[in-house]
Formats: C-alpha cells, sequence, structure tokens
C-alpha cells in the first residue's frame, strides 16, 4: 500500500488513497500505521472516497484506532494530498467530512504544489448539550469542575469535534497531559473531550498546548486552535476578529466572523512518501 506521511502546525498523519487502496478494517490499520515504534508514526490517518455531496470524502481515524468526526490541521494536509496528487483538479473545492462539507482554497508555489490551506470551518456549536450532559446552563463557558480535587475553570463547544478550553497564565503550573487526560474523561462529556490549554501572548496572539481525544499530546491541533480562538472571543478576552494561534509545531491563523463562522488558515507539508 502506497502511503505519504505529511504534516501541519506539527500534527503528523497517514494519508493513503482510498479510490486505489482498500483495507477490510482501517480501524487496525489506524493503530497498526500510527504506531511510533512499530509502524510509520503519526498522530492519525486519513484517505479518500468517492462523494456524493462534495468533491471528495475525507475519512479520519485517530492513532488509537478510533474513527474522529473532522481534524482541522488534518483536513489541510487531506486537501493538499488530494490536489497534488491531481485527485481534486481545482483550488477552491469541496470535502465531505463527518461534520459535514468544508470549503477549501489552497495557494500553490512554482512547483504547482499546494503550500497555504484556508478552510471554512463553518459556525461553532456553544449549545452546552451538543458536547455534555450538563441540563443547568445553556452554554459551558467559564465552568467549575474539579480534577483530582483542584479547581479547573474551563469552557466546552463543539467545532466538528468536541473541545475544552482551559485558559492560564503559566504553564509550569499545569501538567498539561496529565490533566489533559483527565479532564477528556470527565462524565460530563458524552463522548469525551479534546482539551487545550491556552495563555495570551496579546491581544492577537495566543499559544496553545493540546490533549486530543484518541491522539493524546500533540504539537497542534486546527480544530482546537479554533475553538480556542472562538471561545476567547466569547468570553472577551480579545475584541480581535483575527487571531494567530502558536501550537507547539507551527502556527494557525483563524478568523472569527461576527455570526462565529470560523476561517482556519495555514501551511501543510509532504514529509516522505512509501510502501507498506
Amino acid at each position: 500500500m502506497k502511503f505519504t506521511k505529511m504534516q501541519a502546525a506539527g500534527n503528523d498523519f497517514i494519508l493513503v488513497n482510498g479510490l486505489e487502496e482498500q483495507k477490510d478494517n482501517w480501524n487496525e490499520f489506524a493503530k497498526k500505521v500510527c504506531d511510533r515504534h512499530f509502524g510509520v508514526g503519526a498522530d492519525g490517518l486519513m484517505f479518500c472516497s468517492e462523494s456524493k455531496r462534495a468533491d471528495i470524502k475525507m475519512h479520519y481515524y485517530n492513532s488509537d484506532g478510533s474513527r474522529g468526526e473532522m481534524c482541522g490541521n488534518g483536513i489541510r494536509c487531506f486537501s493538499k494530498f488530494v490536489y497534488d496528487n491531481k485527485i481534486v483538479n481545482k483550488k477552491h473545492f469541496l470535502v465531505e467530512t463527518d461534520a459535514g462539507i468544508k470549503t477549501i482554497n489552497l495557494e500553490t508555489d512554482e512547483n504547482g504544489e499546494a503550500i497555504y490551506l484556508t478552510v471554512d470551518m463553518e459556525k461553532v456549536n456553544f449549545r452546552a448539550d451538543s458536547i455534555t450532559n450538563i441540563t443547568d446552563s445553556e452554554t459551558v463557558l467559564n465552568r467549575k469542575v474539579f480534577v483530582d480535587g483542584r479547581e479547573i475553570i474551563l469552557s466546552s463547544v463543539l467545532m466538528g469535534v468536541p473541545h475544552t478550553v482551559v485558559f492560564l497564565d503559566d504553564y509550569s503550573n499545569y501538567d498539561v497531559n496529565d490533566l489533559g487526560r483527565k479532564i477528556e474523561m470527565l462524565d460530563i462529556f458524552k463522548n469525551k473531550t479534546n482539551v487545550n490549554f491556552v495563555k495570551k501572548i496579546d491581544e492577537k496572539t495566543f499559544e496553545i498546548k493540546t490533549w486530543e481525544r484518541g491522539a493524546g499530546r500533540t504539537l497542534g491541533c486546527g480544530t482546537g486552535c479554533c475553538a480556542s480562538a472562538a471561545v476567547a472571543k466569547k468570553l472577551g478576552i480579545v475584541n480581535e476578529s483575527k487571531i494567530l494561534m502558536k501550537a507547539e509545531g507551527g502556527d494557525v491563523q483563524v478568523e472569527i466572523k461576527e455570526d462565529y463562522s470560523i476561517i482556519m488558515a495555514g501551511k501543510a507539508q509532504r514529509i516522505c512518501t512509501g510502501k507498506i
């Protein structure tokens, strides 16, 4: 089976042309190929298939084999993959995901390869019942919870996938991996949650560290950047509509519209190709 390994903001993925390659069990294949010791190593696996609703369909699996509805950094890599491999032959196209249809616009380099991609991520869903079991409030914004006896202030939204945001002043006071793992598993969440630890740098810039549901600690998360920027705007932490999110593996630009529709933009890079 031919594959391409790609990365966006340090989030790395295995890409397969599903129009040519088939597997009986993509879940098990994802676990094996994403294993960093016994496989190629990646945060997730994606393959394409035909779509009746869009130009192409994206299928996403986390490194633990679980199915993911969407992936922000992933869809930039996916869009570069299908364009560079001439599976989709236009710079403006639609990708079907399990979280809806996303609109892609891309820029190319002198070799005609996609280098910078913009994705219409649609509206953020702030409704509490979209990802939690909470019934005493319509939203989950600045909600107090206790993790191992420690009070944590969090906010949760649906950005195609569930995301929880924790704003902090100093990362040294938090064990991101341990706390992220525990927040992910809190029983208030219907299907677990991704967790983002976010620090404000200035009115247009944030640092972000993410614990991903189904993948663990990653160097970047596109949907997490979008969710965190939207929550920051909603809480009045920033007033700007364009925010630079600095993940551990790279930058993601997020634009927040008045109706909280989100435009995400950033680079994607091919690392290598091979056969499994």
